[in-house]
Parts: structure tokens; C-alpha cells; sequence
């Protein structure tokens, strides 16, 4: 079977996944929305399980020395995994959650790069000012952070990753 044939058979039973999980929930919730937070749930679960096997296992909990710059492990550990759930992330947004989509793959992962780098950037703005403006605890900052930036991903891709100029103007 050629790899095109299995990527596809993947995506087709993970569509029926999806879609078998999507029934209880079909009058609460649009189809499209119900999509997003589950992929973007399990990536990020998977995200957190990475980095937690990656801080506790591989590094051990051990500075990373390079030679010119010692990084922490928590630091090492989210830069090892980034790349792993950014690609999941982007394969699971483009395939399984926002397929309308007519922009060519490398336009769709250029601006999924922009959000995501602003997304960066809100985590760590939202973050700095919950926590040190706010005097909110670390962790209520966070879940509000993680809130916050999950709306904004999702109509970041949605309307600007995914979207383009015919599709808004049929809405």
C-alpha cells in the first residue's frame, strides 16, 4: 500500500472517530468547532506528555550544555518537543479540523507559523500580567492564558490560517 494510500485510510478512520464522538454533542456544539478542541486537545495532551517524558527521562532533569550557553531542562525540554506538536498540530488543523480550506499547503503553513508565534507571545504577555501586575498565582494565570489563546487560535486559523478571501465572502 503506498504511503499516500495509508495517509489517507488514517485520516478516514480518524473522521470516523471524530465523527462517532461528535453525535452525543452534534446540538451543543458546531461540527466544525467540536473538530478544533478535540485535535487541539489531544495535541495538546500529547504536547504535556512529551514534555514531561522529555524533562523527566531524557534529560533528567539535567542542564543542557552546548558549549557557548547552558539552557535549563524545562527550557531544553519545550524546545525538543515544540517542534513535534507544532507538526501535529498543523496536520491535525489542516486535515481533520479546518479541510474547506483551497490554500496551498505551504500558504497554510506559513500563516500557521505567524499564529503560532503570536500565540507565543500572548502566553507570555497574558502570563506577565496575570501574574505580575494582577498578582494572580502562576497557575490560574496559566488556565486563564490558555483560555484566552485558544480563542484566539481558533479563529486565527480559522478565518486567517485556513481561510482566504473567497470563503469570506460567501459567510
Amino acid at each position: 500500500m503506498k504511503t499516500h494510500q495509508k495517509f489517507h485510510n488514517i485520516k478516514d478512520q480518524t473522521n470516523s472517530i471524530i465523527d462517532w464522538i461528535y453525535k452525543p454533542f452534534a446540538n451543543l456544539i458546531p461540527y466544525e468547532t467540536f473538530r478544533y478542541g478535540l485535535c487541539g486537545g489531544t495535541n495538546t495532551a500529547l504536547d504535556i506528555f512529551l514534555y514531561f517524558i522529555f524533562y523527566n527521562f531524557i534529560l533528567k532533569k539535567q542542564m543542557v550544555h552546548l558549549g557557548v550557553i547552558t539552557i535549563s531542562p524545562y527550557i531544553a525540554a519545550f524546545l525538543l518537543v515544540f517542534p513535534i506538536t507544532f507538526t501535529t498540530g498543523f496536520i491535525l488543523a489542516k486535515y481533520i479540523t479546518f479541510t474547506q480550506s483551497t490554500l496551498r499547503g505551504r500558504i497554510q503553513l506559513m500563516r500557521y507559523v505567524i499564529t503560532v508565534i503570536f500565540s507565543i507571545f500572548l502566553n507570555y504577555v497574558f502570563l506577565k500580567i496575570l501574574v505580575e501586575i494582577f498578582h494572580i498565582y502562576p497557575t490560574p494565570s496559566k488556565i486563564i492564558t490558555t483560555c484566552i489563546v485558544v480563542v484566539f487560535s481558533y479563529f486565527s486559523q480559522k478565518h486567517f490560517t485556513f481561510g482566504n478571501a473567497k470563503q469570506r465572502l460567501e459567510q
